[in-house]
């Protein structure tokens, strides 16, 4: 199954849109959402961007959960997990979470096949043990190289898309 993996969106509601457009173009099965919307109004786009099954998790910079968690509850393909998802997604066992700390200690533990984490606005691919862990990036933008990722849950592995280079 192909995963859509987005992190670290920060209300850039102009990249999501273009990240969004380069999802459906992909057709993902599923997508992951690694954290840091920060408004209500950013999961509501995400939800109506996409109709795949969504498994969100909570970042640091996501102020009103409240609200976000009821905007979420009204797209049925939506799951707002908290602030850990443990999910089976095409017969791999993988976990979402915000933090790089935390997330490389899931990934220690020999539990998942794959673990994503955003927070650092840093992409990367490492291999712990048996498991895949990667990090999207960043949909913002902060550091010039907004993107997301895909995970092919087939093959386990992760790839980066960068939404500026596939404007031009």
């Amino acid at each position: 199954m192909k995963v859509a993996v987005v992190s670290d969106i920060h209300d850039n509601i102009w990249n999501l849109e273009s990240a969004l457009e380069l999802i459906r173009a992909e057709k993902p099965g599923t997508l992951f959402f690694l954290g840091d919307l920060c408004a209500p109004f950013t999961m509501k786009q995400i939800a109506e961007g996409v109709s795949c099954p969504i498994h969100a998790v909570f970042g640091n910079n996501d102020g009103d959960e409240f609200l976000i968690q009821k905007v979420s509850s009204g797209f049925p393909h939506v799951t707002l997990h908290g602030y850990l998802a443990e999910l089976e997604i095409g017969g791999r066992a993988v976990a979402l979470n915000h933090y790089p700390d935390i997330s490389k200690r899931l990934a220690e533990s020999g539990a998942y096949d794959a673990v994503f984490s955003g927070h650092d606005h840093k992409r990367y691919v490492h291999t712990v043990g048996k498991t895949l862990w990667a990090n999207p990036g960043e949909v913002m933008g902060r550091f010039g190289e907004p993107g997301f990722g895909i995970y092919d849950s087939d093959s386990n592995r992760f790839r980066h898309i960068d939404i500026q280079a596939a404007r031009t």
